[in-house]
C-alpha cells in the first residue's frame, strides 16, 4: 500500500510540515548506474530523488512498471509515473491528471492526482490509482478521494469511483487496495480514524464503509514503531498511530487479510461476507478471526504461488509466511528503509518501494532526499 501517517487527531491537521517547492520531473538513477544486486539478493532498479518520496508500485502483464508518489514533505510535480526502460520517469497517464498543485491555479480535483497513496493493477490487467486527496497528511480536499481506473491499452483513464463525504468523510486516509480474483470487486483500506475497510463493486459502482471502529481495523495501543532501534515520534514525543493499511486476498477469492501498521496483528474475514449487505455490522465483526502475530508492517502482497509476502518496517526486510503462520526473511538490506508496497512482474520478480518515512521531519528526521524501487526474486 502503501504507508499512511495518519493519526486519529479528529479534523486537526495530521502533520505540521513545510512543503517544498515543486520538484523535477526526473530524478532517476539510469540503468547504467544501477549498482548490480545488493544484499540478499535485493535489485535497485530506481531512484528517486525528485520527486522524492515513493510509496506504491504496480507491474503489468506486459512488465510496465508504475509508481506514485503522495504529497506529503513537498509538492510533487508527478503524482503517478511511469518507469521507462531507459530510467525515466514520466508522468503517466498525462500531464493532465497530474497538474495538481498545492499553489498557484486551482486545478479540479475530481480529475486531476491530488495526492495519491497506492497503486495496483487489478486481475484483467487495468491500472488503479487510489488518491486519498490529502496533502501534508492533512484535511482532504474536497471532491479529491477517488479510485480511478486507467486503460493500459489506450494509457487513458476508463473510470473515476468518486468518494463521497458519507463514505471518506475528513478523518479518513484511503490507503491501499486489493481485487477479486475475477476482477470484479475491490476491497479498501482506510487507515485514518476510526480505521475501516472499504468495498466496491466494479459494476455497479456501490461502495460500503465496513468493519468502521471495528478492533481488527484499529491501530494497536500497545505497539510502537521502532526502526532500526529508534522509536518513530514527532518532537513531541507524540508516536503514530496507524490503522488499516496492509491488504491482501487470496488466490481463490475467498478471504481477505490486514492489519494496521501500528499493530502486530493480521486478520481475515470472508470476502463473500463483506459484500453481503444482508449480514449486520455486529454479525459482520463476529465473522472477523485473528490469523497470527505479526509485527509492524506496511504491504502485503499474495503471490501468484499464493505466499503472502509482508514488509517489516522495524527491520528493513520482506519476509513471506509459511503454512505454519511463521514469518522467515527472504530479502534484507539497510537501504530498504521502511520497506512500503509490493507488486509482482510477469517474471515472477517482487517489487518493493522504499519509502524513507523515518526520515520525513515530522518524525524527526532531517527530511527525505531520495527513495527507492527495488526487486527481488520471490522463493
Amino acid at each position: 500500500m502503501s504507508m499512511s501517517l495518519s493519526m486519529p487527531l479528529g479534523r486537526r491537521s495530521l502533520l505540521a510540515t513545510a512543503i517544498a517547492l515543486p520538484a523535477l520531473a526526473r530524478g532517476q538513477t539510469p540503468p547504467a548506474q544501477r549498482p548490480p544486486a545488493l544484499a540478499a539478493g535485493l535489485e535497485l532498479v530506481a531512484t528517486f530523488t525528485g520527486p522524492r518520496q515513493v510509496t506504491g508500485v504496480a507491474v503489468s502483464p506486459k512488465g510496465r512498471v508504475f509508481v506514485n508518489f503522495p504529497r506529503w514533505e513537498e509538492d510533487v510535480a508527478i503524482s503517478v509515473g511511469e518507469v521507462g526502460p531507459d530510467g525515466a520517469l514520466k508522468p503517466y497517464p498525462d500531464a493532465a491528471w497530474n497538474s495538481f498543485r498545492n499553489a498557484g491555479p486551482d486545478a479540479n480535483p475530481a480529475k486531476t492526482f491530488v495526492s495519491v497513496q497506492s497503486v495496483t493493477i487489478d486481475p484483467l490487467g487495468n491500472l488503479w490509482v487510489l488518491d486519498a486527496a490529502a496533502p501534508n497528511l492533512g484535511f482532504e480536499v474536497r471532491n479529491g478521494p477517488k479510485l480511478v481506473r486507467i486503460d493500459l491499452n489506450t494509457n487513458t483513464v476508463a473510470r473515476v469511483y468518486a468518494f463521497d463525504t458519507k463514505l471518506a468523510p475528513q478523518g479518513t486516509y484511503l490507503n491501499d487496495m486489493r481485487f477479486t480474483p475475477d476482477g470484479k470487486r475491490a476491497v479498501l483500506t482506510n487507515s485514518g480514524g476510526p480505521g475501516s475497510l472499504i468495498t466496491l463493486d466494479v459494476a455497479t459502482r456501490q461502495a460500503r464503509r465496513v468493519l468502521d471502529g471495528h478492533p481488527s481495523t484499529q491501530f494497536e495501543k500497545t505497539t510502537e514503531i521502532v526502526v532500526n532501534g529508534t522509536k518513530l515520534q514527532r518532537p513531541d514525543g507524540e508516536r503514530p498511530l496507524l490503522s488499516a493499511d496492509g491488504i491482501a486476498i487470496d488466490n481463490r477469492g475467498q478471504y481477505v487479510m490486514w492489519q494496521a501498521t501500528t499493530g502486530a496483528t493480521m486478520y481475515r474475514v470472508p470476502v463473500a461476507a463483506l459484500f453481503d449487505t444482508r449480514i449486520s455490522p455486529v454479525r459482520l465483526g463476529s465473522m472477523v478471526e485473528m490469523v497470527t502475530k505479526t509485527f509492524v508492517a506496511d504491504g502485503y502482497w499474495m503471490s501468484r504461488d499464493d505466499v503472502l509476502y509482508v514488509t517489516s518496517c522495524s527491520d528493513n526486510s520482506v519476509k513471506r509466511m509459511g503454512n505454519d503462520k511463521n514469518f522467515t526473511v527472504v530479502a534484507h538490506d539497510p537501504r530498504l528503509l521502511w520497506p512500503d508496497s509490493m507488486a509482482q512482474g510477469p517474471d515472477g520478480m517482487l517489487y518493493v518501494t522504499a519509502s524513507h518515512i523515518p526520515e520525513m521531519k515530522a518524525w524527526q528526521g532531517p527530511g527525505v532526499a531520495q527513495s527507492e524501487l527495488f526487486r527481488f526474486k520471490a522463493s
